[in-house]
């Protein structure tokens, strides 16, 4: 009851559920809807890995545990790209660093699909990770800058439920592209993100916030405003963000993604393959067009998952609504490495991605007002892509686990991942409200 009271409290102080659309200028709209289309066609190009895995390790003689590795160096080329990104997002300019991540991954997505070993897709897979991981560094700060504090979250939410579009759009272009021409072609269709960038370059700004600091700095006059967190941090010291109070900020953000992120690559890295690999290697055994339909349902309930979240947690608080996600997630992974019914995975996967992946849609809002101008895109980069690094791991511990001891316990080990992640909000405070600095 108290949470549909504060829910509609929240929708009629924004003027309904798409009032807070209103409180945006027309360069928040623009910052939005870049950071979105980059974040689904990131999404997109992403994904075509793990959709089409099970016929690359087919064609490349791979096993389930190098198909994981390909995974894994995704995500550590993705941590390289947040912290490389989030810098020159922070030096440079949000749209400059935006269009330049679009491009790596839209080329080398491509690139792709002219592996012949092992090797050349994994570093292929590397630098498309750079990109994956800049593009968010760069869009959540763009759009957290752009947006005021009472709509933040709704913003992002719909930002990152982007994803969700771009994920959906993968499979169906898998569903269309694999069975015709095979996976390589699936890759080409890869490079298209790149033509974002052009309607980047024309339209979007940079945010008013981050330009004045960039005057200031120039004019030697750069001292941010003062605030229990940030009285003394400087404007071009990036090793802040591990002093004083925000280091303990850092440390417990940081470690909290990554659980979260272990779980969403442990369960999304391989899911595509649990539904399509035949039954006699523990997979559920639908065809490749079957098994692209039931991620496109799922996709349903992750973008729902995404949106719910940005509404809630401005009604709620962020800690709650974090809270109540990832321990549900916790619960609800597990249930479906069990489940080997085809009807009951499509009716329980929209589901799990609800809630296993709704939470994303938090973290640009509580970085970004934990994290001062001068140093966010760092600061959110930094603890985004750190965690990472810790999950990349995911993928390869997933894959080994299905091989070795079936699909429901490296799903297991993966929801328990979600419940670390909602323990380590002990130590993160609530940030809903705060205006950015």
């Amino acid at each position: 009851m108290w949470w549909g009271l504060s829910m509609d409290r929240a929708s009629n102080e924004q003027g309904g559920l798409f009032g807070w659309w209103k409180s945006g200028s027309r360069e928040a709209h623009l910052a939005l809807i870049a950071g979105g289309m980059g974040w689904a066609l990131d999404a997109f190009d992403v994904m075509l890995l793990a959709l089409t895995l099970p016929a690359i390790m087919s064609d490349l003689h791979l096993t389930k545990a190098q198909g994981g590795a390909l995974g894994s160096i995704t995500l550590l080329g993705a941590a390289a790209g947040g912290l490389i990104f989030g810098y020159v997002a922070d030096r440079f300019g949000r749209t400059r660093a935006l269009m330049a991540s679009v491009l790596l991954y839209s080329i080398f997505t491509a690139a792709c699909g002219f592996s012949q070993s092992l090797t050349q897709f994994a570093i292929l897979r590397a630098l498309l990770g750079l990109g994956m991981g800049g593009e968010w560094a760069s869009g959540a700060a763009l759009v957290s800058e752009t947006w005021p504090a009472k709509a933040r979250g709704r913003a992002l939410a719909f930002m990152q439920g982007s994803w969700a579009i771009g994920f959906a759009a993968a499979a169906v272009a898998v569903g269309i592209v694999l069975p015709r021409f095979g996976w390589r072609a699936v890759f080409f269709v890869g490079v298209l993100p790149a033509f974002l960038t052009l309607w980047v370059r024309r339209n979007v700004r940079e945010p008013a916030i981050w330009l004045e600091r960039q005057n200031a700095k120039a004019s030697g006059n750069a001292s941010p405003q003062s605030n229990t967190i940030n009285a003394s941090l400087s404007t071009t010291n990036f090793s802040s963000i591990f002093k004083g109070k925000l280091l303990p900020l850092t440390v417990a953000i940081t470690l909290m993604n990554a659980c979260v992120l272990f779980g969403w690559w442990g369960l999304n890295g391989w899911m595509p393959s649990y539904l399509s690999l035949p039954v006699a290697q523990g997979g559920v055994g639908l065809t490749a067009s079957i098994m692209s339909w039931f991620v496109v349902f799922m996709q349903l309930g992750m973008w729902l998952g995404y949106i719910s979240f940005g509404y809630v947690s401005d009604a709620m608080g962020r800690k709650r609504t974090y809270i109540m996600y990832l321990v549900v997630a916790s619960v609800l992974l597990p249930l479906y490495g069990w489940m080997k019914n085809p009807t009951g995975l499509f009716l329980l996967g929209p589901l799990v991605a609800f809630f296993g992946t709704g939470c994303f849609s938090g973290f640009g809002a509580l970085t970004a007002e934990i994290f001062p101008t001068p140093i966010r895109a760092w600061g959110q980069g930094f603890s985004y892509n750190t965690g990472r690094i810790a999950s990349a791991s995911a993928p390869f511990t997933v894959g080994t686990l299905a091989a070795s001891s079936g699909f429901f316990v490296a799903f297991l080990i993966a929801g328990a991942a979600y419940l670390v992640g909602a323990c380590m909000w002990t130590f993160i405070p609530e940030t809903q409200g705060r205006e950015l600095v």
